[in-house]
């Protein structure tokens, strides 16, 4: 298999990923400004989903410009990150329907922190040496090392004391990682 007919599988699969999204989010009971702000937690986590899979089409899409080789590890590692990513719509909806919720939360937090993308930068620098890739593509590892260090005290935080710290140090770590991509 060719870099290109991933890379088209993957586009294809992130979009789908990306329209169910929208179809997982509640609708108000009646339409009222008091009632879209009762469902504020619905569409924080669909925003979160929505822009945490953008994030990460934007890194594969400016990366595997520069992949010249890939092998069925490659192959074989995409496929286990879009089944993660395709639990998405199912994850966002669990957890914006039980914010407060432990088990929502870590599971939410679980899929986000795969580090699968990491496994697949990984892979790809082997193979692409003048890539110059890092654990995470070409983010710097300044970068790379707080993103997942904050993820992993959100998912601790989470466990033990706040359950929407999980979500919550997603976004930050998304922001990060979009000031990362400025950068680069």
């Amino acid at each position: 298999m060719n870099k290109e007919r991933l890379i088209a599988f993957e586009d294809a699969i992130l979009a789908i990923i990306m329209t169910i999204l929208v179809l997982e989010l509640r609708k108000p009971s009646q339409v009222s400004p008091q009632r879209l702000w009762a469902l504020r937690t619905n569409f924080f986590a669909y925003a979160l989903s929505f822009f945490w899979l953008g994030v990460m089409w934007v890194s594969h899409h400016n990366n595997w410009q520069k992949v010249k080789q890939i092998n069925m590890s490659t192959i074989m590692l995409t496929l286990v990150l879009l089944f993660f990513a395709s639990l998405f719509p199912y994850t966002t909806s669990l957890v914006s329907e039980n914010f407060n919720n432990i088990t929502a939360q870590t599971f939410y937090g679980a899929i986000v922190i795969s580090l699968l993308n990491v496994a697949i930068s990984v892979n790809l620098g082997k193979l692409n040496p003048k890539a110059n890739f890092h654990l995470l593509y070409t983010t710097p590892n300044y970068i790379v090392y707080p993103d997942l260090g904050l993820k992993l005290a959100g998912l601790l935080l989470a466990i033990t004391v706040y359950p929407p710290a999980m979500m919550i140090t997603i976004f930050l770590a998304s922001a990060m990682l979009m000031i990362g991509f400025t950068q680069v």
